[in-house]
């Protein structure tokens, strides 16, 4: 399955209108859950924004200062990452530049292994919800309304049927959600 999973506002935000997000860094328990879905992956497709931000966790050694944090570097290292950039010339890590489009990329890429594989950055996943290609989505709302900014989801043109499979409260009251696209009475 392709998944699309990031912390958003009350009002369906992944960043305010200044662009920030930091009223969506876990606390301990959500990034051991965050560890546990990571490693659970087979594969990870980003944005070149996305991708700059997370590309610490594979070139600084400061990212693993703790115990919880070398985890996660562990598993974000060793997952195959592909960045869709119009600029990027060159990638670090266990990553590489997409060739293809969106959907050839995310064929290759679920056909490339036995386990689920992720989407991020907003544009991105937008463009790959509208294609039909997000199976899951996964939101984990932060108690919080910014008014503004990057919004989670697109505008569609016609309605898109969810499941909700999972939910879960977080100690700090972030609320995971697990949705996944509906399967029509004739599949």
């Amino acid at each position: 399955m392709l998944i699309y999973s990031m912390g958003v506002s009350v009002d369906g935000f992944i960043a305010d209108r200044e662009g920030a997000f930091g009223w969506t860094v876990p606390n301990e328990e959500q990034f051991r859950f965050h560890i546990a879905q990571t490693r659970e992956l087979g594969g990870f497709l980003c944005g070149r924004r996305l991708y700059e931000t997370m590309l610490p966790w594979d070139t600084d050694p400061s990212m693993r200062d703790n115990e919880l944090e070398a985890a996660f570097a562990d598993v974000w290292c060793a997952l195959p990452k592909v960045v869709f950039s119009r600029t990027l010339d060159s990638v670090q890590g266990n990553a590489r530049l997409a060739e293809a489009s969106l959907a050839e990329e995310t064929a290759a890429a679920l056909a490339a292994t036995d386990k689920d594989v992720s989407i991020g950055g907003a544009g991105l996943a937008a463009t790959a919800i509208e294609l039909g290609l997000v199976d899951e989505l996964r939101m984990f709302r932060n108690p919080i309304v910014v008014g503004g900014g990057t919004p989670f989801l697109p505008p569609v043109t016609e309605d898109v049927r969810l499941d909700l499979v999972e939910t879960r409260t977080f100690g700090s009251r972030v609320i995971y959600e697990r949705y996944r696209r509906a399967r029509e009475e004739s599949d």
